[in-house]
């Protein structure tokens, strides 16, 4: 097992890319704090999982949630390894003009400063520990933007230039940081993205794609289980593309 004796904390966990993550890192061996805004659905998917997973509620952009979310992790598990920053969130797609003050607060407060909150309350444990991993879900918008998502693109760049930033900061600790940058995947938010969640519309996304098809979950939890193993453990400010050459 890969990731026999790690433990995890994903964020946005209960549904999407955390999900997948989740289910995967606990195949692997792990064991895994599954955070999630909203409180049933994460201990609903942390009881699919036994002693393996806990659930806990926490809103990501408030720094007290974000510390008390890290230490529940340490008390139940002894320590934490692994850190997912995956909770995302997007305005809908339109002229940058329409996107209000509170959407655009929203959408950097879950995508920018919960990773603010977050390796702030996990970097020390990491220390501590001599080293750790920390994954950071951007998206291939914040390297190639689609008009129409002006803010969103703007969020995910900062995320990767961010991961980077830290993956030099974090070095020296042992720390690797890295991030994850997925096409259009099958999750939630890809009504948003779209616009319009129509046959067409899908159409028009898969024709941008490569390969000829929209990401799923599966896809960026395969991408994060590598990352956090130990044998990408040369790799550190990577920005890897999850998106079927979309990107090339």
């Amino acid at each position: 097992m890969r990731l026999k004796d790690r433990v995890a904390l994903v964020t946005g966990a209960a549904s999407g890319l955390g999900l997948a993550m989740v289910e995967r890192f606990v195949a692997e061996g792990a064991r895994v704090a599954v955070v999630d805004w909203n409180g049933d659905a994460a201990a609903g998917t942390a009881a699919r999982f036994g002693a393996a997973a806990i659930a806990i509620r926490a809103d990501v952009t408030k720094a007290d949630e974000v510390q008390a979310s890290v230490a529940r992790t340490v008390e139940a598990f002894g320590r934490l390894d692994i850190l997912i920053n995956n909770a995302g969130s997007s305005h809908a797609k339109g002229p940058f003009e329409a996107v209000s003050e509170a959407e655009f607060d929203r959408v950097f407060a879950v995508n920018l400063k919960s990773i603010f909150h977050y390796c702030n309350a996990t970097v020390p444990v990491m220390r501590g520990q001599g080293g750790g991993v920390i994954l950071n879900v951007g998206s291939t918008a914040g390297n190639r933007p689609r008009p129409g998502l002006a803010w969103y693109n703007a969020s995910k760049g900062a995320v990767h230039n961010v991961t980077k930033t830290l993956a030099l900061e974090l070095a020296p600790d042992r720390i690797r940081v890295c991030a994850l940058a997925p096409v259009a995947t099958e999750t939630p938010l890809l009504a948003t993205f779209l616009g319009t969640d129509s046959p067409e519309m899908r159409d028009q996304m898969r024709g941008i794609v490569p390969l000829g098809r929209l990401g799923q979950p599966e896809d960026v939890a395969n991408a994060a289980l590598y990352l956090a193993s130990d044998e990408a453990s040369f790799l550190t400010g990577v920005v890897l593309d999850i998106d079927g050459g979309r990107s090339v």
